[in-house]
């Protein structure tokens, strides 16, 4: 049946009334009356198999829920309690950490690293000696975008370790002039945790935040995940469908992301940091001072013109803080983070000044999370309701279409008639490279195998693309492609083998380009 047309300013005064109606019963103390379509829809159209979400509103939780199965085409429920990777979510808790150790007077945030870490140092020896714990937390080093993850990713080092690599690093800005996004620096800030207490980060975490909130569900190790546990299943996108990926084992980057948590647990986490540090039994874990402090910024952020289905999340600043962003949105102040790994993507948010906050985790690499995030912040806050699933649809079809476009380009303009300038025996051999360390190449069945040496999961098939550049095609399916272009000597022999990711999709914790292999002596 079809229904009548109405007139333009009917159609613009009833949605008025309805949007009105849901924020109305939203700011009473109720979630968003759309909320379960809302996520239904947005877990259909981005193909997420489960997904479970937190709203604390004024002190109180008004919604607990969870989503779909907790791998796909399984029966087992995704409910409040079931544990996803929170991966850069854990971020605010190490800056919590030590904004309580700041509290105490065992350390101020403009300390220098090296009170604390002795060994610790960058590529510049001013840089090294001038950083403090503060320059840990705010992504103002210096160094690139995702410096030194290939260090941790898969790989067999331990946190000190991976902090050490960082010193074969050059910078590509001034200090303290530009924001670039750094994992490995949130190690180290969680190494200052344990040489301020003398205990490990993950202990602390545990006595200190896990155990007061009732954080029975968190821990941080995947060696906890027993067979048949409630843990959510990681699904990514491999030849454009969704399935189980491997997990990302990140045991080794502890203060940068390795918690895993419930939305249960993280209730009580979202009820603390609205309370400025206050958990739900009243006790304070954080002064308010401190909770003013981590949520202003230190950073600043470029603010760039979203695509025009997004247009209405624009932002008039944004910057980074201590473990948080924070952005305006709708003329309030939002503090936010979110979090990434192989098949886990999660968003919380804050607004301080409504009382309200969200967490979204999913199992699936898609932005629903963001989708459903925002409208929650819509329903609250008031005003247009953009179909903001259509808009995150829309643009990330739009990214996907474009990294294809690069990708195809390449293909066409590749030159499939010239050959290897060496027998491929003759690229065999041991690497290294200052900072990730060793890799081998040897001849297999008439092909190239590439091996970085303390990642087992970094084990490709080098595939002759042009000239003396192959293509890396990993044996785990959802490790982003790489370019390997050799550089040959007079003599005609290997001087040394760069790295590139193939789509410029890749996640920027894909940081080939940063490795310069030589071959070892």
């Amino acid at each position: 049946m079809r229904s009548r047309r109405l007139p333009a300013a009917a159609v613009l005064l009833g949605l008025a009334a309805a949007t009105a109606s849901l924020a109305a019963q939203a700011k009473a103390g109720r979630p968003p009356a759309d909320l379960d379509a809302w996520v239904s829809r947005a877990m259909r159209e981005f193909d997420v198999p489960g997904l479970a979400l937190v709203i604390v509103k004024d002190g109180q939780v008004v919604a607990l829920r969870g989503y779909g199965t907790r791998t796909a085409g399984a029966r087992e429920p995704v409910n409040e309690h079931t544990v996803f990777q929170i991966a850069s979510n854990t971020k605010a808790f190490t800056a919590a950490l030590l904004a309580m150790l700041v509290d105490e007077g065992k350390l101020r945030w403009d300390d220098r690293v090296q009170k604390y870490l002795p060994w610790f140092e960058l590529y510049d020896p001013w840089v090294t000696r001038e950083f403090t714990v503060r320059d840990l937390l705010t992504h103002r080093s210096g160094l690139g975008l995702g410096a030194g993850d290939l260090t941790w990713w898969h790989s067999d080092y331990g946190r000190e370790e991976i902090v050490r690599r960082l010193r074969s690093v050059p910078p590509v800005t001034s200090f303290r002039t530009a924001y670039a996004y750094d994992n490995v620096l949130y190690i180290a800030a969680g190494l200052v945790v344990e040489a301020a207490t003398g205990k490990k980060w993950d202990d602390v975490l545990r006595e200190r935040i896990f155990i007061p909130l009732g954080m029975t569900d968190a821990n941080t190790t995947v060696t906890s995940f027993a067979t048949g546990a409630n843990v959510a299943t990681p699904h990514g996108l491999v030849k454009g469908r969704m399935v189980v990926v491997p997990r990302d084992t990140v045991d080794n980057i502890g203060g940068a992301g390795t918690i895993n948590a419930s939305v249960a647990d993280l209730s009580h986490w979202l009820e603390t940091q609205l309370d400025s540090g206050r958990a739900p039994d009243g006790k304070r874990l954080w002064s308010a001072r401190r909770a003013r402090e981590m949520w202003s910024g230190v950073t600043v952020q470029p603010v760039g013109v979203p695509a025009a289905p997004l247009a209405s999340l624009r932002a008039n600043f944004a910057e980074y803080a201590l473990g948080w962003g924070v952005r305006d949105y709708r003329g309030r102040k939002l503090a936010l983070h979110s979090g990434g790994l192989a098949g886990m993507v999660s968003r919380t948010m804050l607004v301080p000044e409504e009382r309200l906050g969200i967490v979204v985790l999913t199992n699936a690499e898609a932005p629903a999370m963001d989708a459903i995030a925002f409208h929650v912040l819509d329903e609250y806050l008031g005003g247009p309701q953009p179909d903001l699933i259509a808009g995150f649809k829309a643009t990330s079809a739009a990214g996907d279409a474009e990294a294809d476009s690069v990708v195809r380009a390449a293909e066409a303009a590749r030159d499939r008639t010239s050959k290897p300038s060496l027998a491929l025996a003759r690229y065999a051999g041991r690497y290294t490279d200052r900072l990730y360390g060793d890799a081998t190449i040897v001849e297999e069945g008439g092909h190239l195998v590439l091996r970085l040496s303390h990642s087992p999961a970094f084990v490709g098939d080098l595939e002759h693309w042009q000239y003396d550049t192959f293509v890396a095609r990993w044996r785990v399916p959802n490790l982003a492609d790489a370019y390997v272009t050799f550089a040959l000597r007079a003599d005609g022999s290997v001087d040394a083998f760069r790295m590139a990711a193939v789509s410029p999709a890749a996640d920027f914790s894909f940081d080939y380009q940063d490795l310069l292999f030589r071959p070892a002596r």
